[in-house]
């Protein structure tokens, strides 16, 4: 996946998986990851971003920075601000990814036009939902939505957390 495809959108374009990168989905595993998980080329990443969702969620591999489980895919969940182990490597990650109950997986988090509004959405965004997902108010239906850059995301909801 990683080398030999630009990435892969799954549901609709709710997951993304990141690959070698593409126009439709502009972010390579190796340059999304720079910056976020290593900063100098060489060193041993803390984890490693493989893939996210269309509200700000992120999967990635444990390198032993979340400490939660090395070499298991953990997801940031915006709804919580917190990371939790899936207890899945990379392969069954995928497998989850393709065959999995993402519907009941995201029940709270999905609205009823989703799909069409994933449309909108270019491979490096994500939705913007106000008031944020970890904050109480109202069904995910009735707040403000609206595609943001998937980096801004990135660095409110977790980037502050790892500086």
């Amino acid at each position: 996946v990683i080398y030999e495809s630009g990435g892969i959108f799954i549901d609709h374009g709710w997951l993304r998986i990141l690959g070698s990168g593409h126009p439709r989905l502009p972010r390579s595993l190796p340059d999304w990851n720079f910056g976020r998980s290593f900063s100098a080329s060489g060193e041993q990443p803390s984890f490693i971003l493989i893939a996210d969702d269309a509200v700000g969620g992120f999967f990635a591999i444990d390198g032993g920075g979340l400490g939660l489980e090395r070499g298991m895919v953990c997801y940031f969940a915006p709804d919580t601000l917190t990371w939790e182990n899936t207890k899945k490597g990379y392969s069954d990650f995928l497998v989850w990814c393709f065959k999995g109950n993402l519907a009941g997986y995201y029940e709270t988090m999905r609205w009823p036009t989703w799909r069409e509004d994933l449309h909108l959405m270019q491979g490096d965004q994500v939705m913007g939902i106000y008031p944020f997902l970890f904050c109480d108010g109202p069904p995910v239906a009735e707040r403000t939505r609206r595609p943001v850059s998937v980096a801004e995301a990135y660095d409110l909801l977790i980037g502050q957390k790892q500086t």
